[in-house]
């Protein structure tokens, strides 16, 4: 036992116990620390990020919507004798292409926000890393497992930019899933069911890709 313990586990071993689901759900009580701390590196960014994410998490539904005013509009002008007047399905028409494009941008602007939000981040843990430093012993920097703690700790500050966008992604769908959840149960409630059914094999997909990684 205290040689299992002494020396690193590796997900690729073989000999590490598997994670339990409760495990992965239990690294789940980080978040809010995690999002303090980004908060903290640079709160107007922060909230232009949230901000951006909502309004792009509500342009699929808006999408929808659109594309039925213009198959009914369609509808009425089909089944209508004599000539018509089209001004009202171009600007249908126009508001879809405008939304299009304003998602465009929009996940232009998440990205750039990300990447600015990500380096403040790093950089600030990386500051707050070397500030702990300097208060410690030279005794402390010859202990190898010491050292090695540290230095993985100001390895991972980078890593924490990918995280970073992983996890508001994952934030900006559950937004979109609710929109498209209320606009699918004003519209008929048993979509729900459907849209339930769909989304499984996703998510059985990448809960295994995430285990494995």
């Amino acid at each position: 036992m205290a040689d299992r313990l002494s020396r690193p586990t590796s997900p690729n071993d073989p000999n590490t116990p598997p994670l339990s689901f409760r495990d992965r759900l239990g690294a789940l009580r980080n978040l809010p620390v995690f999002f303090r701390m980004v908060w903290q590196a640079s709160p107007p960014l922060f909230v232009a990020n949230a901000l951006l994410r909502v309004a792009r998490a509500a342009i699929p539904l808006l999408v929808l919507y659109v594309g039925k005013l213009i198959i009914d509009e369609v509808i009425v002008l089909a089944t209508q004798p004599g000539p018509h007047e089209l001004r009202h399905l171009w600007t249908l028409v126009a508001a879809e292409f405008g939304l299009a494009v304003a998602s465009d941008g929009l996940g232009r602007a998440i990205a750039l926000t990300d990447s600015l939000l990500g380096d403040l981040f790093a950089n600030r843990t990386s500051v707050q890393i070397m500030e702990h430093a300097a208060t410690l012993d030279l005794e402390q920097f010859e202990d190898p497992a010491f050292y090695d703690k540290l230095e993985r700790a100001r390895q991972q500050t980078v890593g924490r930019t990918v995280l970073l966008s992983q996890v508001l992604g994952q934030v900006q769908d559950t937004i979109t899933m609710a929109f498209l959840s209320a606009g699918l149960v004003a519209f008929n409630p048993w979509l729900i069911v459907i849209l339930l059914v769909a989304v499984i094999p996703a998510f059985l997909g990448e809960n295994y890709f995430n285990e494995q990684s």
